[in-house]
């Protein structure tokens, strides 16, 4: 997981900052950076595994790269572009500030630019780290073209068990891998959650600032000013080497005809180019696939897509309210919070035997029974963003909702639910993208003899990968990655921009 975690920082600096110093660089990757934050990481997994493997045959190392790449795509998308916001929304008093001190971009990097946008680098990071466990385990149990490829890890170990019909051993996995998700929630993301509110610079305060008992015991040692002396020599000489990339931009003039000329070229060239992609990807699916079976995939697309709607209507009309009175109760949300972050990063994967026996028991079809699937590990993430965007109202506003006299289905409507509403359609998206992911194992569920099938195109997916039909296989990411990409933009994007605008604390 830290060996995706690492290039993914890494990749964030620096194409955050490219986009947000450069206003063509930013029309290409913003755009693609979107795309691509939409698009399920399972979709893409076999095909990606199948590229390791050809570029490093007969060694294991290209399935662990494959494995690591898994983890970095499930992370970096959401990061980057959180990092990209923090930059391009950056208070103009700390960017004329950088100028004024005549701080070197490197200086302006490390002292601005980073600290403004750690808080919600650190925050996107947590989330997008719950779902890559799902990735991590999945990517070490893929099958490619009918043969299996396993890494050592708690993932192959849950599939070999899985095959098995070893219920003792998936249990055993289950503990283990709940110890693993709360060591790593209580020895990095807590600390880290509680050491960026340093960061913070607005005027209001927290009703409930995040704790950490391992950050304070760090902060009583003599480790982390031990670490600072060792590294501040290196620091310093790093610091003289990267004065050459000059000082921060002063504000340049453009001439308006060259400027207007140069954008009219650019997108020229970008539309070329993207035109070239997609008639490439059309061609290739029209050669290898017939043109009745591509309606069909669609049709299948279809039928996944309303079970992600009824998996995040279900989500909203449960947990908004359950995460809004556990967010508003900070004695509540201190033990509730921790319990809800290790529900979100649990792979839910793990527990797909039990769902297949109490199926299989009560005759109940899988067409059904995968949204409950799906919802095992999507739904936590409504919970998890309304619980932290109820927390997050300020105190003085509460006081005021107080003085005014608002109380029951008012205090909601004009307080409560306008307060959490960004932080749910946060949530809500991260929950729709978890459940297409959730979707290609969760409609092709098996555990020992026994295997469920629906109808959806997971199952489409799993097969095609499983008997090594790249076309196919193809096929389903592209319908699952345009589905995606149409209904962000068409209800999510609009739902987010709609809460910033309008209910922004």
């Amino acid at each position: 997981m830290f060996a995706g975690l690492v290039p993914a920082v890494l990749f964030t600096f620096v194409f955050g900052t490219w986009a947000a110093r450069s206003r063509r660089v930013a029309k290409v990757i913003v755009p693609v950076i979107d795309i691509l934050q939409s698009v399920p990481v399972l979709t893409f997994l076999s095909i990606t595994v199948t590229g390791f493997i050809a570029l490093f045959p007969g060694s294991a190392l290209g399935l662990e790269l494959a494995s690591v790449f898994a983890v970095f795509t499930a992370l970096v998308w959401n990061m980057t572009m959180a990092f990209y916001q923090s930059l391009i929304t950056q208070s103009t008093e700390l960017d004329e500030a950088a100028r004024l001190m005549r701080l070197t971009r490197w200086q302006r990097f490390w002292k601005v630019d980073v600290p403004s946008g750690m808080i919600a680098q650190v925050w996107n990071g947590m989330i997008s780290f719950g779902a890559a466990w799902f990735a991590l385990s999945a990517s070490e149990t893929i099958s490619v073209n009918g043969r299996d490829n396993g890494l050592p890890g708690v993932g192959s170990y849950v599939a070999q068990a899985l095959d098995n019909g070893e219920g003792t051993r998936v249990a055993l996995a289950v503990v283990v891998m709940v110890v693993m998700v709360v060591s790593v929630n209580f020895f990095f993301w807590r600390p880290v959650t509680a050491w960026a509110e340093r960061f913070r610079t607005e005027d209001c305060e927290l009703a409930e600032q995040p704790r950490s008992r391992f950050l304070a015991l760090l902060r009583r040692s003599t480790v982390p000013s031990l670490l600072g002396r060792m590294a501040r020599p290196a620091g310093e000489r790093l610091d003289r080497a990267m004065r050459v990339l000059g000082t921060s931009p002063g504000r340049l003039h453009h001439d308006p005809v060259r400027r207007k000329r140069a954008d009219t070229v650019f997108h020229v060239l970008y539309g070329v180019a993207v035109a070239a992609v997609l008639w490439q990807a059309c061609t290739y699916i029209l050669d290898n696939v017939p043109v009745g079976e591509i309606g069909h995939a669609a049709w299948l697309a279809l039928v996944t897509y309303g079970r992600v709607m009824i998996l995040v209507v279900f989500s909203t009309l449960v947990w908004v309210p359950v995460g809004a009175w556990i967010g508003m109760n900070p004695r509540v949300n201190r033990i509730a919070q921790p319990i809800v972050q290790v529900l979100a990063s649990f792979p839910s994967n793990f527990l797909f035997p039990l769902a297949v026996v109490v199926l299989g028991a009560s005759g109940i079809s899988l067409n059904w029974g995968a949204i409950a699937l799906m919802a095992l590990g999507a739904q936590w993430y409504v919970l998890f963003n309304v619980i932290a965007g109820a927390s997050s109202i300020p105190g003085d506003l509460r006081e005021a909702s107080d003085d005014l006299g608002l109380r029951g289905w008012l205090r909601w409507r004009k307080f409560i639910l306008p307060a959490v509403f960004p932080s749910y359609t946060t949530g809500a998206l991260a929950a729709s993208g978890g459940a297409w992911n959730a979707s290609i194992p969760g409609e092709l569920v098996s555990y020992g003899t026994t295997t469920l099938t629906a109808v959806g195109i997971g199952t489409y997916i799993t097969q095609a990968t499983d008997s090594g039909d790249f076309a196919r296989n193809f096929l389903g990411a592209v319908l699952m990655s345009v589905y995606v990409v149409v209904i962000n933009r068409l209800l999510w994007r609009r739902l987010y921009r709609f809460a910033q605008q309008r209910c922004a604390l």
